[in-house]
This record gives structure tokens, sequence and C-alpha cells, in this order.
């Protein structure tokens, strides 16, 4: 086996930032095709849009998942990385359930079911007997929201399969609300801690550090948990577009006094506060969208464009550049892929809110996330296929 597969096979996050990263990428550009020309679209056994969402969410999403949960946990409890055997098997049914969505119409709906639905269940697995090892409950509450996913793309499916009539809405949602969850809970942790570690490298005095308040934390994190809860359950309901309003507010306090003004003069700092700005907007557009106030659609393309897209982008980017020995500083193609993501999200929700140049605002959308991509694999491609390198040198 050539020494780059086996390098690329042998970390978790080589290998599925990598796929997370080509992925992100080929469904941009079938988006982008499909719009252009719709009679290209192949037969996937659904609407073409709808293949679009779901493997953005449980396609792309996931991998990125796949790629964070098992470089992290092993850090957070000492426990071994998972062996090239474990990652080639997860890796391989990650991509074996791209396939059987990408021919779904050719393919039993049972049998695209349950490929599609094999990596979750896997990749929980793997990091509870790691997470086990130091069972800590802000870090087993991964594997609620993991079974979360896994549920909400098990809705999809039993509305493709004609089990049942209304699911397949509500799984999409229910997926993307748990996506914002996790890095709802997640970048309150790093992005403050990162911000803080990188201002007294610096010299900034204390006093200036970002601050976490305790309660706020606590309320950010049972509110994002509750959300995708009870959007499984309840769908768009009012009560739910209330919450996402409460968490959104909350999230805004949370960052007001994390120094993001300072955070500016690295992008690879203010990648991570871009996320959870947009993670912030997203929920009050969508908490008021779901309440009668603007569009709905527009408003889940700015959590799943701009949060989701634009925080994976700056997470996969940090953590390939640090466990491949590469300073944390973002090249400059990566930069520029932060800041077009942003603007990819907030040109699709101008486009729908304004109802005029819609088609145009989405393939602006489009081409700024596959530029953004393209850029991402381009200035990642090193850390994620190259050997180690010396971050002294």
């Amino acid at each position: 086996m050539p020494a780059v597969i086996t390098r690329i096979l042998g970390e978790g996050f080589r290998v599925f930032f990598l796929s997370a990263g080509l992925y992100g990428l080929f469904v941009g550009l079938v988006w982008g095709l499909w719009l252009t020309v719709p009679y290209m679209a192949p037969d996937y056994g659904m609407t073409p849009p709808m293949w679009h969402a779901h493997e953005m969410i449980f396609g792309y999403a996931t991998a990125a998942l796949g790629g964070f949960f098992l470089t992290a946990v092993p850090n957070w409890t000492g426990a071994p990385d998972a062996r090239a055997r474990f990652i080639t098997l997860a890796a391989g049914l990650w991509l074996a359930g791209r396939m059987a969505m990408w021919f779904s119409g050719m393919l039993s709906p049972v049998l695209v079911a349950v490929v599609d639905l094999a990596f979750v269940p896997i990749l929980a697995a793997k990091i509870a007997t790691q997470l086990i090892r130091r069972p800590k409950p802000q870090n087993m509450i991964f594997l609620l929201l993991l079974s979360f996913i896994w549920i909400a793309d098990l809705l999809t499916h039993l509305e493709w399969m004609g089990i049942t009539d209304d699911t397949l809405q509500t799984g999409l949602r229910a997926g993307l609300m748990t996506l914002c969850a996790m890095i709802a809970i997640l970048g309150g942790r790093i992005t403050p801690a990162f911000t803080r570690n990188a201002m007294k490298r610096a010299g900034a005095p204390e006093a200036d550090w970002p601050v976490s308040v305790a309660r706020l934390d606590k309320a950010g994190m049972i509110l994002a948990l509750i959300l995708p809860l009870g959007v499984l359950v309840f769908g768009a309901a009012p009560a739910a577009g209330a919450l996402a309003l409460v968490l959104g507010a909350v999230q805004i306090l949370r960052m007001a006094r994390w120094r993001t003004k300072w955070a500016a003069r690295q992008p690879i700092l203010l990648a991570l506060h871009l996320g959870l700005g947009m993670l912030a907007l997203g929920l009050i557009l969508w908490g008021l969208a779901v309440l009668g106030v603007g569009d709905e659609v527009a408003a889940l393309h700015v959590l799943g464009i701009g949060c989701v897209g634009g925080m994976t982008l700056a997470v996969m980017s940090r953590a390939a550049l640090g466990h491949s020995g590469r300073a944390l500083i973002a090249p400059g193609p990566m930069v520029v892929a932060y800041g077009l993501m942003a603007v990819a999200a907030l040109s699709r929700w101008v486009g729908a809110e304004l109802n005029a140049g819609y088609m145009v605002a989405m393939l602006l959308s489009d081409g700024l996330w596959i530029t953004a991509f393209a850029l991402y694999l381009f200035a990642m491609w090193p850390a994620l296929t190259k050997p180690r390198a010396d971050r002294a040198a």
C-alpha cells in the first residue's frame, strides 16, 4: 500500500477531514449542475433538493464529526488513538453510505437506509469505549447528540421507504439542529479557551482575557440539548422557534465577553468566532421564521452554510495544522475560504428574503461554497496527506 494511503488511513483527522473536504466540494458541484441543467439530475429515488439537503447534513457533516471525535476524544480521556483497521472500516462505511445515497434510485430503499445508517453507530461505539475511561458528563452528552443525529437520519429514510408520510422534513431539521447543538457546546468551550491561550502567548493583560459566565454556559448547553429533541418530537413548532430565539440570544451574551475584536488579529481564531456568530444569527432568524417572520428555508441555510460550513472549516483546518505538527497559522487561501463561507450564507439568505434574483443568489452562494472548499483542499492538502512536520522548524 502506498505510504500516503497508509498515512491517511492511520489517523482519523486525515481521512475524515480529507473526505469532508472532497465531499463538500462534490455535493456543491452536483447542486450547481442541477440548478443550471435540471434534466441532468440523476434518479436519486428522491428529489434532488432532498438529496442535497440530506447529504450536506448526514454526509458532509458526519465526516467532519468523525474526524473531530476520533482526534479529540483520546486527548480528553488519555485513551489510545483508534487503530488504522478501525479507521479504515469507519471510513469505508461512511463512503458506502454516500454511494448508496447516490445510487438510491436503483437500490431498495431498505438497503439504502441500512447502509447509510451504519456509520454513526460505529463511530459512537468507538468513542464510547474511549469516553468510559474518564466518563465526564460534559463529554458523555455527545453520545446523546450522536443518537439524535442517527434518529433524525432514520426519520428521513422512513418516509423514503413509505413507512411514514411526513417525517422527512422533521428529520432534516432535527439533524441540522443537532449539529448546531454540538457547535454551541463544543464551540462554547474551545473558542474562548483558544482565544485566551493566544492572548496569553501574546502577553495581553489577564484582565483582557475572554471570560466565560458559568450560568450562561450552563443555560446554553441545556437549551442546545433541548432544541434538537424538541424538533425531533414536534417539528417546526412555535415552541421550537421560541427556544431557538432564546438560545440565539444566550449565544450572543456568551460571545460578548470572548474578545472577538482581539481575535480578528488571527484569522484562525476569528473563524471560530465567525462560525458561532452565524449560529446565533441563524437561530434567531429560524426562530422568527417559525413564528411567522421571514423565510424558514433561508434561515436554515444561514445555519447550514454559515454555522455548520463555517465552523467545520475553522475546526478542521485548525486541527489539521496542529495534529500534523504545523504552526497554527491559517494559510492565505484558508483565510479567504473562511470569509467566502460567511458571504455564501448571507447571499443565500438575502436572495430568499428579498425575493429578487433568487436563482442568482443560489448560484452565487453555491459558487462561493465550491470555491471555499477548493481553497480548503488546496491549503490543507499538505497537512492531511504529508508526513508530520517539525513544528519548531
